[in-house]
């Protein structure tokens, strides 16, 4: 094939993969759950997605599919989801912290591999994602990223955080910033659990979460 040719075949490609999903193709995957078609949607699982479409995502993988078979539930959670993800008064390498340590208190599999490259793409060390990975303790955090590491082990652990960490994490983030962790981590533990009771698929050669004991040291 003509370089030049390919070239073009390569950047058609990856834009169409770009794309945001439509009424048409909303790109939607199941694992016990069937992946839906719009046009085999109720009027309220229509009204979530048209929602889900209007937002700030620019897909539909993760726990959209499931959500849908209680669409008015699902539809709440899924803005406040969004809210979370998008606007929770952290910095971004924190946030995303938070999000790697519940996908892997809960051993999610897809949460995992989709955000372990939006925390190294948000900056958070290659040490330390490998130390969450493999359940071990970071060696060394910066100060955003430790303030979250602490508050949300610790939450996680022991349904608890001392004042210590409290003191903290509200001087790193501010109240809205504490009130805003504990709400991206439940968000994250609920779409933990439903991928998980899915048993949504992970793409072919994703390197899998070891199941461990004590995931958070």
């Amino acid at each position: 094939m003509n370089p030049r040719l390919f070239c073009l075949c390569l950047f058609a490609l990856f834009a169409a993969s770009a794309q945001k999903p439509t009424t048409d193709n909303l790109g939607l995957v199941g694992g016990r759950f069937k992946p839906l078609t719009y046009a085999e949607m109720t009027p309220a699982q229509k009204t979530m997605i048209d929602h889900l479409l209007a937002g700030e995502r620019g897909n539909l993988g993760g726990p959209f599919n499931v959500l849908l078979r209680s669409p008015e539930m699902g539809d709440m959670a899924q803005q406040f989801g969004a809210s979370m993800r998008f606007h929770a008064a952290l910095p971004k390498r924190a946030a995303e912290t938070v999000i790697i340590l519940t996908a892997r208190f809960w051993t999610a599999q897809f949460e995992w591999s989709a955000h372990k490259r939006a925390a190294l793409q948000a900056g958070v060390a290659p040490a330390v994602v490998d130390a969450i990975e493999h359940g071990k303790k970071p060696p060394s955090m910066e100060p955003d990223v430790q303030a979250a590491y602490n508050f949300v082990t610790e939450l996680l652990k022991t349904k608890q955080v001392s004042d210590a960490t409290f003191q903290t994490a509200k001087e790193r983030f501010g109240e809205k910033g504490v009130v805003d962790m504990i709400g991206l981590s439940g968000w994250y533990s609920m779409v933990s659990m439903l991928l998980n009771v899915d048993g949504y698929p992970v793409a072919d050669g994703s390197p899998k979460l070891q199941a461990l004991a004590n995931p958070l040291p």
